[in-house]
């Protein structure tokens, strides 16, 4: 199955080309805009619902997804990273976050500093293999996500099945999600330099990085 935004063009095409989901010939490839978006609505969910855990004094439950500590790499900082090393589209972010909130909605989780990272390489993939015609194997995304494939599979079979394996998206939910995602641009967010997709000539093992292997712990 191809991505989903040429399909989907016909409905919110101008949200399309100001989210960078596709490219004008006149634009340069590089960051898309999305991640910076996603990183917003993703860090306010956290905050949000950390500040109502403990307002009401409630214990989140723990889950595969929760590491013992937040890790120090950002949301936005992790996105940019799975976007520059996985090389998969622009869309399975959107695709991404959709999962992430029908997981959450069906097994009645908490978005939290603990799971996040967690959840968003874990949700990338699975969007990336679903809608991408190409796409890399579990062991190179648990590499570029800092986790082992050990976990990064068992994590994959958790998602899918708190999922209930319903991974189709049909193109009024892609584009409703896209318009929400544009709200965010709204606050006029500063955009950081582009980044230069599909290289990864630099390493990062868990051995190499030790940010990468606190986002597995």
């Amino acid at each position: 199955m191809g991505t989903l935004a040429p399909e989907s063009e016909v409905i919110c095409s101008e949200n399309y080309l100001a989210l960078g989901l596709k490219v004008s010939g006149k634009q340069k490839s590089g960051k898309p805009r999305v991640l910076s978006l996603l990183s917003t609505l993703l860090e306010r969910s956290v905050q949000k619902t950390e500040s109502l855990l403990e307002s009401t004094q409630r214990k989140d439950v723990i889950t595969i997804f929760h590491g013992s500590r937040a890790p120090s790499l950002g949301i936005e900082q992790y996105l940019d990273r799975i976007f520059k090393y996985s090389c998969c589209s622009p869309s399975c972010f959107v695709v991404a976050q959709i999962y992430m909130e029908r997981f959450i909605e069906h097994t009645s989780a908490h978005l939290t500093s603990l799971n996040v990272h967690r959840l968003l390489i874990t949700s990338v993939m699975v969007a990336a293999k679903f809608i991408d015609d190409a796409f890399y194997n579990n062991a190179y995304y648990a590499r570029v996500g800092g986790v082992t494939t050990k976990e990064l599979n068992k994590l994959e079979m958790k998602f899918l099945f708190g999922l209930d394996f319903r991974l189709h998206v049909n193109v009024k939910t892609f584009g409703s999600y896209c318009s929400l995602l544009e709200k965010e641009g709204t606050l006029g967010l500063p955009i950081e330099r582009s980044i230069q997709a599909c290289r990864i000539t630099e390493s990062w093992s868990n051995k190499d990085d030790s940010t990468c292997a606190q986002i597995a712990r």
